[in-house]
């Protein structure tokens, strides 16, 4: 049998691939009887070789297939001009379909492309996506928008046994955003912390780190603000939940460094997508209100909180202060009503 599992979600698309390998059998024996082909250097005859293998001891046998549709995807042309999008030559990819037109029964061929997009047109789009799509359904998954995040997490909690609040399923979307992998990791240490009974919004805040994100930019807004009080209050907030002065240290010089590189990456002309993948951030959250806080204050203000917050942590490490009492201290004066804002 053939499957073809594409989009943008990875996590979907192995989730997708582990209920085929349980639909095939035994996982000892198909541990000998699977093969994984890797599509930048595949041929055609490597590919028919391994569907044609009978497989060893069992009944079926698994060949998995990737970045080889990536081959085939149409690129932009390189000119001046207007970019176009060319569809490769329909020669190149018709070997592949060949080799596999007569797919023994004992064989799963799956075929992975993340990031690829089916319904392409033939004379504009993947044309071997196109081909096998002819002959078997292509799977799409794509990035779950938020207004689907609260759902999934309601579904996957469901399967695992937990229930979770309204409250805390939406403050879940709303801190980690569409990562799969990463919601399904925090659903699962959220109900070990609970154990048993059901996850609530408090639970999200003391054990979510995106949760401790959202008071550590609380406090950079309260910091470049000028607001000590509030900064104060916090900084004593968060060392009472357990941040130490060295993770707090490092949680704002991570931050403020976000903020400035947003703001360095559109100067540059970067779109946001780009600007995510290039500085790792798995939360829309965190790029939201890291972008949003890049819009609010003047490169000048946030360069010299970063360079403050790094001569607080040399501080720490040199021994000059106590870890709080640096922290504090910076607080203090760099929320205080003399800071630099311009």
């Amino acid at each position: 049998m053939l499957h073809v599992l594409v989009g943008e979600d990875d996590y979907s698309i192995r989730q997708a691939l582990k209920e085929i390998k349980k639909g095939i059998g035994d996982p000892a024996s198909l541990m000998t009887n699977t093969t994984i082909l890797e599509g930048p250097a595949l041929t055609p005859d490597q590919l028919r070789a391994a569907c044609q293998t009978v497989p060893f001891l069992a009944e079926k046998r698994l060949v998995i297939v990737t970045g080889l549709l990536e081959r085939f995807e149409p690129r932009a042309r390189p000119a001046r001009k207007k970019a176009t999008r060319q569809a490769a030559p329909p020669e190149e990819h018709q070997p592949f379909i060949e080799a596999i037109r007569d797919l023994p029964a004992f064989t799963e061929l799956v075929f992975l492309g993340p990031g690829i997009k089916p319904g392409a047109s033939p004379k504009t789009g993947n044309p071997l996506l196109n081909a096998l799509a002819t002959v078997a359904k292509v799977r799409h998954f794509p990035r779950l928008g938020y207004n689907e995040l609260g759902p999934w997490i309601e579904r996957y909690a469901a399967a695992a046994g937990v229930v979770v609040s309204p409250a805390a399923v939406k403050l879940l979307a709303r801190f980690v955003g569409n990562d799969l992998r990463v919601l399904a990791s925090e659903v699962d240490k959220l109900s070990l912390y609970a154990g048993g009974r059901r996850i609530e919004e408090a639970d999200v805040w003391a054990v979510v780190s995106y949760a401790r994100e959202a008071s550590v930019f609380a406090m950079v807004d309260a910091i470049l603000e000028s607001r000590a009080a509030a900064a104060q209050q916090m900084l004593q907030q968060l060392l009472r939940e357990g941040e130490t002065p060295s993770q707090l240290l490092f949680r704002l010089v991570n931050q403020v460094r976000t903020i400035f590189q947003i703001r360095e990456m559109r100067g540059q002309g970067l779109a946001r997508a780009e600007i995510q993948a290039r500085l790792g951030l798995a939360s829309d959250y965190v790029l939201r209100k890291a972008w949003d806080q890049a819009d609010k204050y003047s490169p000048g203000r946030i360069r010299e909180v970063y360079h403050r917050l790094l001569e607080a942590d040399i501080s720490i490490k040199t021994g000059k202060y106590d870890g709080e009492l640096a922290i504090d201290i910076l607080a203090a004066e760099m929320a205080g009503p003399g800071a630099v804002s311009a």
